[in-house]
């Protein structure tokens, strides 16, 4: 996947069958699942791939417990097919874990184990296996670090883990392969419409600033949070659609929970379900749900978000985390799609929306990282209704994504890009500095820098850091240290000069600052 080659195509085709604005989960499965069904498909995302909500997950690829709760049978069992789905097409990122509800209260262990042997039974075949109760010793032998005082033993069960913005990127290749045009740093600004219906969109390369006009016989949003901002190009006056909502994690050194279990806390006292996963040798903690109005691509987490996952955290673990002891925090904001008769958005449905304006833009919303899949099959169904063509059945399924191998934690690079480190292997033996580690204390090496510009498009220092590998999200501080190094490699790979470097540590120090507590 080469900008250069994409930039190409995009010069080559006059009229697509499908634009696709936005290069998050939803966008880019979208654009999967109509170039694999014989469809001319241009994708175009503002900034980079998965830079807002699709790469700040809580990395869970679930049924959805908290669904569970709510009684919506048919959600959660959508979600469970599509985590066994997705397990089959990638397993070099999407694999098990098990999850252990402690149980403090003699009421706790029964309720909870009913729910989770029916999450179970939903999920059929498909089940990642089986729960059970477990005994106080067995809690503890699991989660040692678990807080002791009342505790009468947990309750297993099992969900899937994944890396959100690896997938993503994989994804992205997957699409393009399949023959589907995707640009990043591509900003969509203006629709071009005859009798009032839409014919194409301009955009504009924030790399050079070149505009382009370009025709579409459907366009599709999937631009997630910024749903409502795209189809004000379309219809000024037209009414939101989108209820914003922030969530936060934290991320603690792995010694907090050692092993390979997580913890999941079912209640808190705002109703939401926390998470602390083990995830790339750390802790993950999360997640909050505080509405916002105002969206950001870059949100920054709230003091009061901080001291409550450290609160709820404190309460089950015996080892306490502080505020000194968090390595990083990131924010991220739900897509919700919204629903007049609920008051918090803790309550507010996952199910995604289409919806169809006048002019004929189409808007996939809502949803979660699980369902993507689906919700591109039911976006191109309806898409291809408006562009009227007829495409061929789909075959996402059993499509194998990019990377798709057995799942292989021996090393570092097949780890975190599959099948491709091979190919990684053979680039490092092009210069010896390209296996030179970036830092001691992380496995990065120069050449996967190398690597993430030819083949994953990154063309910034945080494309990098944040999201073709996760170091910002594991160690803030090290990625500001570690910044002038990568800019400089790049610059080189780039072609670009000083100047560039320094305005690109600039900006990416502003930017992995939010990742610090009071940007410290």
């Amino acid at each position: 996947m080469n900008r250069t080659e994409m930039i190409y195509q995009l010069n080559t085709v006059k009229k697509w069958d499908f634009i696709i604005i936005g290069g998050g989960a939803t966008g880019i499965g979208t654009a999967v699942e109509a170039a694999s069904r014989g469809l001319k498909t241009l994708l175009l995302e503002q900034v980079d791939f998965s830079q807002g909500t699709s790469s700040r997950s809580t990395k869970l690829i679930h049924g959805g417990v908290r669904y569970l709760q709510q009684g919506n049978i048919s959600l959660v069992m959508e979600a469970l097919k599509e985590r066994g789905i997705l397990r089959r097409n990638a397993p070099h990122l999407v694999h098990d874990l098990p999850f252990i509800v402690p149980v403090y209260d003699w009421w706790e262990g029964p309720f909870y184990g009913i729910g989770l042997k029916l999450y179970d039974m939903l999920a059929r075949k498909e089940a990642f296996g089986p729960s059970k109760m477990l005994s106080q010793e067995e809690t503890i032998h699991c989660i040692p670090n678990i807080e002791q005082e009342g505790l009468r033993g947990g309750v297993i069960y099992h969900d899937g883990q994944f890396d959100d913005s690896r997938l993503s990127i994989n994804l992205a290749q997957t699409a393009a392969e399949q023959g589907a045009c995707m640009l990043n740093y591509f900003k969509v600004d203006k629709f071009s419409k005859t009798s009032g219906l839409l014919k194409g969109i301009e955009a504009v390369d924030q790399e050079n600033g070149k505009r382009y006009e370009l025709k579409a016989k459907a366009i599709i949003n999937a631009t997630g949070v910024f749903s409502d901002s795209v189809r004000r190009l379309d219809e000024p006056e037209c009414k939101s659609i989108i209820s914003g909502s922030q969530g936060i994690h934290i991320v603690l050194d792995k010694s907090f929970l050692p092993g390979d279990t997580a913890i999941m806390v079912p209640r808190t006292d705002d109703g939401r379900v926390i998470f602390a996963i083990p995830w790339h040798n750390r802790l993950v903690v999360g997640t909050t749900d505080t509405p916002v109005d105002n969206f950001s691509i870059e949100p920054i987490a709230l003091e009061e978000e901080i001291d409550f996952l450290l609160k709820h955290t404190a309460i089950y673990l015996k080892k306490d985390p502080t505020r000194k002891d968090i390595l990083s925090v990131f924010a991220g904001l739900r897509p919700l799609v919204t629903s007049k008769d609920e008051e918090s958005t803790a309550a507010i449905s996952r199910e995604h929306s289409i919806i169809i304006s006048r002019s004929g833009l189409i808007t996939i919303a809502g949803g979660k990282w699980t369902t993507y899949r689906k919700m591109a099959e039911d976006t191109v169904d309806q898409a291809s209704i408006i562009a009227q063509v007829s495409p061929k059945k789909s075959k996402t399924t059993h499509l194998s994504i990019h990377g798709s191998q057995a799942r292989d934690i021996s090393m570092h690079l097949t780890e975190n890009y599959g099948s491709d480190a091979i190919k990684i292997e053979a680039l490092l033996k092009e210069k010896s500095s390209f296996r030179e580690k970036l830092h001691p204390d992380f496995p990065f090496l120069v050449g996967e820098i190398i690597w993430t510009i030819r083949e994953e498009m990154a063309l910034k220092i945080d494309d990098f850091l944040s999201r073709r590998t996760r170091w910002l999200l594991l160690d803030a501080r090290s990625c500001i240290a570690i910044a002038p190094k990568v800019a400089q490699i790049m610059a080189e790979e780039l072609q670009k000069d000083k100047h560039w470097i320094d305005q690109e540590v600039l900006r990416f120090n502003q930017l992995a600052k939010n990742y610090l507590l009071n940007g410290n």
